[in-house]
C-alpha cells in the first residue's frame, strides 16, 4: 500500500506589541507557495519541511503530496483579509490534493491574526475537519510557541525544534515524517497530552546550550530514550505575543496503549523542573550604556545583540540607541546594521562619496530611538541578497534585503550597513558579500536575542545581552499585557 501524506506550512511569527499588520504582500515577498513549488523552494532547505520531503522521498511505501506553504518574516499581527485568503488558499489546495492518508504540517506556534488569536489553532482544527478524525496530523513547531488546547487537540504530535539558535529544523522535519510512517505502517495509535504551566521564560535565558535550560533539556533528552515515548517538546513561549496562551508548554506524545497515568507521571517530570526552576529564568540585565563600556574595555570583538530591535521578533530593524552610545563613547572601529530604505535613497543620489547631515534609523516609531544625525562616507553598495549554506537560525538559505548601502560615520569609526528592507542577523554572509569583514571591529550589534549566535559566534570573542528599549524589549514586565494568563511567572510570584 502507498500511503498520500500531504504536507502543509503556515509559519508566522507574530509580534502584537507592532502596530503595523503582516499583510499578504509580506507572505508573497518571502514563500507563498502551491503544489509543486513547494518542493521546489524548500526541498534542500535546512527547514522542517525540507526534513518531511527528504524523509519521504524514497520512501516506497509513501507519496509526498505538497499541498500549501506559506511563511512571512516576524511582524506584526496578520490583518484579517490576509489571513482568510491563506487559509482559504490552504483549504482550497488540499480539496484538490485528492484522498489523503495523514498531513505533515509546520505552523509557527506564535502565530496572530487580527480575526483567529490562536491562529494557529483556528487553521490546524480547519485542516482536522477536512482530513477526518481518524487519519494523523504531525505538526513541527517552533519552541516559540504559545501552545494551546486547539493545536493539541487538532493533531497527533505536536515536535518543537530542540535548540535555540534553531540549528535543528531539518532533523525534526525527518523525526516527525518517520514518526508518520511508522504510525501509518504500524496501526499504533499516537496519543498526546501537554500541560501549559504558568510559567514565561525570558527570551534572554532560553538558549538551550547553557544553564538554566540546559539542564531542563538534558532530562528531556533522557526522557525520549523511553520505549513509551514517541515524542517529547518543551515549548519557551514568545513573549510579544499578547494572547491568553502566551507561556511555556511540555508536550509528550505517547501511545493509546499506554496507561494514562504513566503518561501524566512522564510529562510531569519535564514540567516540575519547569516550576521549580522558574526563578532562574529571570537574568540580570545591562543596559545600553554600560554594555558599549564593556566592549570598549575588552579586546577583541564583542557582539552587543540588541534585544529591544529583535528583527526575529518582529522588530522595524531601525533601533538607534545601541548607535547614538557607540557614536557617543567612540571606542573604536564598531558595527551596526539598520533598516532604512530612505537613508540608503539619501546617500546614492550623485556621485558624491561624501554625506552631511544623514538621519539614519529611528524612523519607524518613537519605540526605538531617535534618528542619528551624522556626516559619512559610503564605502560600498549592493543589491542586498546573499545565500547561507549552513544550518542557522530559521532555516532560512535564501535573503534579499534590498538595496544595500555601507557608509562610515566621518568622527566616530561606526561603520553603518544601511538596508532597504528588514532582514534578522542570522548569516555572516549578510556582511561578507558586501565586503564587510566582522573581525576588523571592536564591537558587532546583532539585532537579536539568541538566533545570531548561531552565525556569529565564529567571529567574536564574547556577546552581550543588551537591555535596549523596543517592541521586543527583553524585561517582559515592561508591555502591557491585556491577555496573557493571570498569574504567571514572572509578572506574579
Amino acid at each position: 500500500m502507498t500511503y498520500r501524506i500531504g504536507i502543509v506550512a503556515l509559519l508566522h511569527e507574530s509580534n502584537t506589541f507592532i502596530s503595523e499588520k503582516t499583510t499578504l504582500e509580506l507572505f508573497q515577498r518571502n514563500a507563498l507557495l502551491t503544489g509543486g513549488e513547494v518542493v521546489d523552494f524548500f526541498a534542500d532547505a535546512p527547514h522542517e519541511i525540507g526534513g518531511f520531503i527528504t524523509s519521504l522521498k524514497d520512501a516506497k511505501d509513501c507519496e509526498v503530496v505538497p499541498i500549501f506553504a506559506a511563511r512571512a518574516m516576524p511582524y506584526g499581527t496578520i490583518d484579517a483579509k490576509t489571513f482568510d485568503h491563506l487559509v482559504e488558499m490552504m483549504l482550497q489546495q488540499m480539496d484538490a490534493a485528492g484522498p489523503l492518508d495523514g498531513i505533515l504540517a509546520a505552523p509557527h506556534g506564535a502565530t496572530v491574526a487580527q480575526n483567529a488569536p490562536d491562529a494557529d489553532g483556528h487553521w490546524l482544527t480547519l485542516v482536522r475537519n477536512r482530513l477526518g478524525p481518524d487519519k494523523p496530523i504531525i505538526a513541527t513547531i517552533d519552541p516559540h510557541a504559545n501552545v494551546s488546547k486547539r493545536m493539541v487537540d487538532a493533531t497527533d504530535a505536536l515536535i518543537a525544534y530542540r535548540t535555540n539558535p534553531h540549528l535543528d529544523q531539518h532533523q525534526r522535519g525527518v523525526e516527525a515524517a518517520e514518526l508518520m510512517r511508522g504510525t501509518l505502517t504500524s496501526g499504533r495509535r499516537l496519543h498526546q497530552l501537554a500541560e501549559m504551566p504558568p510559567i514565561a521564560i525570558n527570551i534572554q535565558n532560553q538558549n538551550t546550550d547553557a544553564p538554566p535550560l540546559k539542564p531542563i533539556w538534558d532530562q528531556a533528552d533522557k526522557l525520549r530514550e523511553l520505549p513509551e515515548v514517541a515524542s517529547l517538546s518543551l515549548a519557551m513561549g514568545f513573549p510579544y505575543a499578547d494572547v491568553h496562551e502566551m507561556g511555556c508548554a511540555a508536550i509528550l506524545v505517547s501511545y493509546q496503549d499506554v496507561p494514562l497515568s504513566r503518561k501524566q507521571a512522564l510529562l510531569r517530570e519535564l514540567v516540575d523542573p519547569l516550576i521549580s526552576h522558574r526563578e532562574s529564568f529571570e537574568p540580570k540585565f545591562v543596559a545600553v550604556a554600560d554594555a558599549v563600556r564593556l566592549a570598549g574595555q575588552q579586546s577583541g570583538v564583542t557582539c552587543l545583540l540588541d534585544m529591544g530591535d529583535n528583527v526575529g521578533g518582529g522588530s522595524p530593524a531601525d533601533a538607534t540607541f545601541i548607535a547614538h552610545e557607540l557614536h557617543r563613547q567612540r571606542i573604536g572601529p564598531s558595527f551596526v546594521c539598520i533598516n532604512d530604505p530612505e537613508a540608503v535613497a539619501c546617500v546614492t543620489t550623485g556621485s558624491r562619496r561624501i554625506y552631511d547631515d544623514v538621519r539614519i534609523g529611528g524612523k519607524v516609531d518613537r519605540l526605538h530611538g531617535e534618528p542619528l544625525v551624522v556626516g559619512v562616507e559610503r564605502m560600498g553598495q549592493g543589491d542586498g541578497k546573499f545565500n547561507e549554506s549552513e544550518a542557522r537560525h530559521g532555516g532560512f538559505s535564501q535573503f534579499d534585503q534590498g538595496e544595500t548601502v555601507i557608509v562610515r560615520t566621518i568622527d566616530s569609526e561606526l561603520t553603518i550597513m544601511l538596508t532597504s528592507r528588514r532582514t534578522p542577523p542570522f548569516s555572516l554572509n549578510q556582511l561578507t558579500t558586501f565586503g564587510v569583514d566582522p573581525r576588523q571591529f571592536r564591537a558587532i550589534v546583532a539585532k537579536g536575542v539568541i538566533a545570531p549566535m548561531a552565525a556569529y559566534r565564529a567571529v567574536v570573542d564574547r556577546f552581550i545581552h543588551v537591555n535596549s528599549p523596543g517592541c521586543t524589549c527583553a524585561d517582559m514586565r515592561k508591555l502591557n499585557y491585556q491577555n496573557r494568563r493571570r498569574p504567571m511567572f514572572p509578572f506574579e510570584s
